[in-house]
């Protein structure tokens, strides 16, 4: 193992250390995933040193790759399980969605899960699909280029889907593409500022809201989000 990759790993190990000390995760499989996926590996190459440093960080395009807190946050606010079936809205780095595979999907383990992944921008679903390529995380990450706003019919319903910028309200198209039961975590708010995290439980006809916070994300650009 090279010194680069020992020490990333001591980091990766201290970082998460303090998110259990701080409550952000709690539970055995989100803190096993996380200490699993290497954040640095899905990072520009000038920003791998601080990869372990608990906040957002540009990836380019306009668009940042989430704190590590926010990441465990939304991972424990799903509630997911080995075998569900994920829709992620807003690729970006593809390191959230190794994160979520890691727990949906683990290699080997029965049910199969799988997590789907949509990104907007050329550049980013390029980059994102490259990252998983190379971190071994393509065989339980589908990368699709499109209007992550629109959802994904053709693999619904979903067990889980969350979406990693703000939306001015829930789009439609997710909703109905959320199984009966289903959780749906998603910023709703301003397009910068004064947005508020929302999980949605689909329950027969009615939707029901909890609010988990003050959030800060980039827009969700598209038919149901923000214009471009």
């Amino acid at each position: 193992m090279s010194t680069d990759k020992v020490v990333f790993n001591q980091e990766r190990t201290k970082a998460i250390e303090r998110l259990i000390q701080s409550g952000y995760i709690q539970t055995p499989k989100v803190i096993r995933a996380m200490k699993q996926v290497p954040r640095e590996e899905f990072l520009p190459q000038a920003l791998r040193e601080r990869a372990y440093i608990d906040t957002p960080l540009p990836i380019g395009y306009g668009q940042t790759i989430s704190a590590l807190h926010m990441v465990g946050m939304m991972a424990e606010a799903l509630n997911l399980s080995q075998g569900q079936i994920v829709l992620e809205v807003g690729s970006g780095s593809g390191y959230h969605a190794a994160v979520i595979a890691e727990i949906v999907a683990r290699q080997a383990a029965e049910p199969v899960g799988h997590v789907y992944t949509l990104e907007i921008i050329p550049e980013l679903f390029r980059f994102a699909k490259a990252n998983l390529r190379k971190t071994q995380y393509d065989q339980r990450v589908t990368s699709i280029l499109s209007d992550g706003s629109l959802g994904l019919p053709d693999h619904a319903p979903y067990d889980r889907i969350y979406v990693a910028a703000a939306a001015p309200k829930i789009p439609l198209p997710l909703t109905q593409q959320l199984r009966q039961k289903g959780l749906l975590v998603i910023p709703i708010g301003r397009r910068h500022f004064f947005q508020e995290l929302v999980r949605v439980k689909k329950d027969d006809e009615h939707l029901i809201q909890d609010s988990l916070g003050g959030v800060a994300f980039v827009p969700l650009i598209g038919k149901h989000g923000w214009k471009q």
